[in-house]
This record gives C-alpha cells, sequence and structure tokens, in this order.
C-alpha cells in the first residue's frame, strides 16, 4: 500500500472515536505545547535581559569602593587621567546622596542626587528632553546648577518645562539646565529619572559627601573592557595598599552569567515538559495495544486475503504516528497561542517564538509515536492468520 492510503486510512481510523484519540494525543499536547512555551518565555527573557544590560553597555566597567576612610579614597584628578589609555574611554565618577530633600514653589520630595561629571549622559545612554546637561565648565566653577530626571521633573513641574527654574535641594538654590528623557530602570532595579544630577565638585562642596564611591567606566569595544578591569584591578590594588576595599563590575560578564543562568533554567523546564511527551507515548502504546487485540479479527482476515507481514507493520505504525503527529500539531498551535497571548495577560513578562525548537518539538512527538507504536505494530504483524480468525 501506498504511503497516501496508509495516512488516509489511519486518518479515518482515528477519526472514528475522537473521545478516545483525544485522550490518546492529551500528553503529546501538553508536552509539545510547554516545550513551546516555556522556550519562548526563556527566550523572552534572555531579550529583555540582554535589553536592560545594553542600555548601560555591555562595554562598561563599575568600580565600587567599599572600602572607608582615607586609606580607600579616589582622586578624581587621577581617575580622569585613565581616559589617556587605549583601553579606556570614557570614565565619569560619582557621588551619591540618597535623600536630598527638594523643594520647588510648595512642593517638596526627597530624591537621589548624584554628583558627575559630562561624560555621565554618555555612560547611562541618557537623552534629553529639555535644555542641556552638566558640562566641563559646570564642574570646573562648581557651579550650582542641576539634570533632572523625568519623573523628577513631572512631580516638581508637571507637564512644564522646568529649564532656568530654581530648585532647593538641602537648603541650597539650584538653577535647572536640563531634563532627561524617561529611561526606566536598569538591569539592578535603579534609575536616574528619580534622580537629580549636580557637577561632582559642587556636590561635594554644598553637601560634604565625603569621597567617590562609584565610578563608571565605559571602553571602546567589548574586548577592552577586560584590559580595562585589570588596569584598575592593579591601580586600585597598589593605591588601597590590598585587594580589598573595592569591586569591579563587568556588565559583560554579568550579561554572560544571566544569560546562562537563563539558558540553563529553560532547559531544565524544557526537560520536564519532554517527559510528558514520553508519558504521551507510553499512553499512544497501550491504545495501539488495545487497538490490536481489538481489531484481530480484521487483521487476520487481511492476512488470509494476502497482506503482507510489512503491510499490517505499517499500517499500525503509521496510524500511531498520525496520532502522536496531530497531537504535536494541536500541541504546537495551544504553545504559540499561549506565547502570543501571555504578554497581553501580563505585560511584564516578554516572550519571543522559537520557530527552530517548535519545529524540533513537532518532530520529537512524531518520533515518539514511531518509538512507542514499533511494538504494537510489530505484535500485530506477526499474528498467524488462522489465530486471528478464530479470536472471540
Amino acid at each position: 500500500m501506498r504511503l497516501f492510503e496508509l495516512v488516509a486510512m489511519a486518518l479515518k481510523t482515528v477519526t472514528a472515536n475522537p473521545m478516545r484519540t483525544m485522550l490518546t494525543m492529551l500528553g503529546v499536547i501538553i508536552g509539545v505545547s510547554s516545550v513551546v512555551t516555556l522556550v519562548s518565555i526563556g527566550r523572552g527573557t534572555s531579550e529583555e535581559i540582554a535589553k536592560q544590560y545594553e542600555n548601560l553597555g555591555t562595554n562598561l566597567l563599575v568600580v565600587n569602593v567599599t572600602g572607608t576612610g582615607r586609606a580607600t579614597q579616589l582622586d578624581y584628578d587621577e581617575l580622569m587621567r585613565f581616559e589617556t589609555l587605549p583601553e579606556f574611554d570614557t570614565i565619569a565618577p560619582t557621588m551619591v546622596k540618597a535623600n536630598a530633600n527638594v523643594k520647588y514653589d510648595r512642593k517638596q520630595e526627597k530624591f537621589q542626587l548624584i554628583g558627575t561629571n559630562d561624560r555621565y549622559q554618555a555612560i547611562m545612554k541618557a537623552k534629553l528632553a529639555e535644555g542641556r546637561f552638566l558640562s566641563h565648565t559646570d564642574h570646573d566653577f562648581r557651579n550650582n546648577v542641576a539634570v533632572l530626571g523625568s519623573e523628577v521633573a513631572r512631580t516638581l513641574f508637571g507637564y512644564l518645562d522646568p529649564t532656568g527654574e530654581d530648585i532647593n535641594i538641602d537648603g541650597v538654590v539650584f538653577t535647572v539646565i536640563g531634563t532627561l528623557q524617561s529611561k526606566g530602570s536598569n538591569i539592578s532595579g535603579s534609575s536616574i529619572d528619580s534622580a537629580i544630577l549636580v557637577p561632582l565638585e559642587a556636590a561635594r562642596r554644598q553637601f560634604k559627601l565625603g569621597q567617590i564611591r562609584t565610578t563608571y567606566i565605559e571602553a571602546p569595544t567589548r574586548e577592552d573592557i577586560y584590559r580595562a578591569q585589570e588596569t584598575m584591578r592593579q591601580y586600585l590594588t597598589f593605591t588601597f595598599k590590598s585587594d580589598e576595599g573595592f569591586k569591579l563590575i563587568n556588565q559583560d560578564e554579568l550579561l554572560k552569567a544571566g544569560m546562562a543562568a537563563t539558558n540553563t533554567l529553560t532547559n531544565q523546564l524544557v526537560s520536564v515538559a519532554c517527559i510528558s511527551l514520553l508519558v504521551g507515548g507510553i499512553g499512544i502504546m497501550n491504545i495501539m495495544l488495545v487497538t490490536v487485540s481489538e481489531r484481530t479479527r480484521e487483521i487476520g482476515i487481511r492476512k488470509s486475503i494476502g497482506a503482507k507481514r510489512i503491510n499490517i507493520l505499517l499500517q499500525f505504525l503509521v496510524e500511531s504516528t498520525v496520532i502522536s503527529g496531530l497531537g504535536g500539531l494541536i500541541g504546537l498551535t495551544v504553545g504559540i497561542a499561549i506565547s502570543l497571548l501571555l504578554p497581553y495577560f501580563n505585560p511584564q513578562q516578554a516572550t519571543r517564538i522559537s520557530l527552530d525548537i517548535s519545529f524540533y518539538a513537532f518532530m520529537f512527538s512524531v518520533l515518539v509515536g514511531v518509538i512507542f507504536g514499533l511494538y504494537p505494530a510489530d505484535k500485530a504483524s506477526k499474528l498467524r492468520p488462522i489465530d486471528a480468525l478464530r479470536f472471540d
């Protein structure tokens, strides 16, 4: 018999009892839909992680000073000299005041204050909404000027342009010279949207912030960041006379670690979902054994009129493959539908449908039908015509 005829016969058989067929396919449907959904969630999450890191750039190095006292203080001018080295592109030291009391007119709120230089905007990939950013002159002359994050500007000024207005920060008057566009949170959950940026030297003088705690360093390329990291490690170890008192955070390493963790978790979940496919295969084999038993006389009649063993084998093997294949198609449809609809019900969860994994999941479901249908088909093909015809 031709393959087309075998498939047509199998479809006619499986549709004759739709409820039993659907229950048989259930394990395969759950398995395939779970694989497709979990992989799409995993890849969507990986892309979101990558986007958040790329907002700062993967060629970014963050130096955090954890020690206290003069032995762990960093000098601004010394840090800026590193820009002359080829593995360094841009450097932005910062001083932070966590809860600065900000007043404008009758409004009073607390916001984060960041003292930094003119490089900070480029490193943070921040875009101006109005006015200008801090300049080198503002830093040198310790000008009392401020750039507002989008949330700060909206809270204090609504939808008005605050450029040129004066605000009071912990009793010191600063003139607003610009506002930033909304950027959202980065991978650590922090955001410059709710921050006020002022020149570093003005922050040091007006608020007695002490020492530089965090320095952002951007390398020319992704490869240079590792050279810059090693250079800074040697410098800090020499300056602090110890390899303690500081932490170096390489964004590229964090990205790789985050992606690896997400991929590992996704693979583990997919492995669990594949168990459903194996369970579905066992269900198919069980039903096919029942089918062989129910159709023993039919097998006997076909063999008595000349059907060969290979014909019987292929008939039942194609039937089990069709059942698993239909289950795979339904599971594929369900998985894709869930992946497409999930972001609408949970906007924070991104998904990305993987066509290659979807194809592999479907082919695996077909393979399950072949493997688990082989034993029942072989058993049917080995029946002796005389025994099959006498079966009651």
